[in-house]
């Protein structure tokens, strides 16, 4: 008989590791670069927004995940506390914005790579990205054990960088003074026809999917050791980590080099950090970035590919996919089938080529996805609850808010995507219907 139920394996530390994992990468090697193109030196801004946006989120999926711990995160939520429509649309969010996510860290490992090299061409990164995603795509199906030994190594070896970059950096960027901070509001913009506050906006919705690697700690509800206590303290104790870091890093980023520097490096070459840490005159200092840039980007591939496969396991489960992307390995530690299917999506996207595309659809579909775990926070029972309701009502209110902000064409795509996928939704239950007594 076919396995379906993962074990319980994972800890607190181990839970943290993978949320940090998670998190600290693309958002603070790239994406920050990407978000002063359009906010220019209100970028800090923008991060600190993002990151009490990202809290309330946060808390939300902490106490869901805590009192519903099973794979597949705010589409399981959806599920138990709205309704299946609504559920649906939660898990084909996720899949959505994090297979965008993950094409931008690979695209974001190959260009600091061909950056160590002093490299540059268009091609040779898109090929390197779909390769490292075969790769990491192997590293998966070898089982969950490890993986955690591996993404162990690549948080230690990323937080050593950036406490580097930090470190040696601040002095430089407080020896600059104001200057690149001045003016602080600026219409910075490549079409020269976006505000000052729509840049805020706009730079904060993609600074939040930055923060938003803790959904990966709720969508292994079901392989950590007990859930209720483990969940939501790993969950807090890594966004307090990543919000100080990202804060730090920000600073010593555009005090360093500037805004427009960061947003021709990031658009450009994908490696902003790197070139800041030219500035510091550190013989070593921007290889040292590369490394960790590099060992970053392979940490968020690995666990959003463990993510990602875990909610299309659960979507399989209940037939909203096929039933073959819930089959488990005879050990019963990883859906192989859902890990392939993910693996091969996001190597797909890689072929965009384009890190501010993929990025900023990143943060249009996190962002409702978000805002549902918000509404789904909003229905628990007070028995079940850990958090007052307002927190939840920030974290959807915000969403839905600052989902709008990205550039027109990004949301529009998106909402057909959700359109397309709930169409898919009505097609599923219909043609299961006969075989609904054997659905969980």
């Amino acid at each position: 008989m076919v396995t379906t139920v993962l074990k319980r394996e994972v800890g607190l530390w181990g839970a943290i590791l993978m949320g940090l994992g998670s998190i600290i990468g693309t958002g603070v090697f790239v994406s920050i670069g990407i978000a002063a193109e359009v906010a220019g030196p209100a970028v800090v801004l923008a991060v600190i927004i993002a990151a009490l946006v990202a809290i309330c989120n946060g808390l939300s999926s902490a106490q869901l995940a805590a009192n519903h711990a099973v794979s597949g995160g705010t589409y399981e939520y959806g599920y138990k506390y709205l309704n299946p429509w609504l559920g649906f649309s939660a898990g084909w969010m996720f899949l959505l914005a994090k297979s965008a996510s993950a094409a931008t860290a690979a695209l974001g490992f190959a260009g600091y790579l061909l950056n160590a090299f002093h490299l540059s061409s268009d091609m040779l990164r898109v090929v390197i990205a779909f390769g490292v995603v075969v790769i990491l795509t192997a590293v998966v199906l070898s089982g969950i054990r490890r993986s955690n030994v591996t993404n162990m190594t690549i948080v230690a070896v990323t937080l050593t960088s950036l406490l580097f970059f930090i470190v040696v950096g601040l002095p430089v960027a407080v020896s600059s003074g104001m200057d690149h901070f001045v003016p602080f509001f600026a219409p910075v913009a490549s079409d020269g026809a976006r505000t000052p506050l729509q840049g805020l906006l706009y730079a904060s919705a993609l600074m939040f999917v930055s923060y938003t690697g803790y959904g990966r700690i709720a969508t292994l509800g079901e392989e950590v050791k007990e859930p209720r206590q483990t969940i939501p303290r790993a969950i807090i104790i890594t966004m307090i980590l990543t919000m100080v870091l990202y804060t730090f890093v920000a600073i010593v980023g555009i005090g360093s080099v500037g805004a427009d520097v960061f947003g021709e490096v990031a658009t450009e070459q994908a490696a902003p950090l790197e070139v800041a840490a030219r500035s510091f005159g550190i013989p070593g200092g921007s290889q040292i970035m590369v490394i960790g840039a590099i060992t970053a980007m392979l940490g968020v591939l690995l666990n959003l590919l463990l993510g990602l496969s875990r909610v299309l396991l659960a979507m399989g489960r209940r037939r909203d996919m096929p039933h073959g992307v819930a089959q488990l390995n005879e050990s019963g530690t990883t859906p192989q089938v859902a890990v392939l299917v993910v693996g091969i999506a996001i190597a797909a996207l890689t072929l965009i080529g384009n890190v501010k595309t993929t990025w900023s659809f990143s943060a249009f579909t996190v962002l409702i996805y978000y805002a549902l775990t918000n509404l789904a926070a909003l229905r628990l029972p007070a028995q079940e609850r850990l958090y007052p309701r307002w927190i939840a009502w920030v974290g959807l209110l915000a969403c839905l808010f600052l989902a709008f902000w990205v550039e027109q064409h990004i949301w529009l795509i998106g909402i057909g995507l959700l359109l397309a996928g709930l169409l898919w939704h009505a097609a599923a239950q219909r043609l299961s219907r006969p075989g609904n007594a054997s659905r969980p």
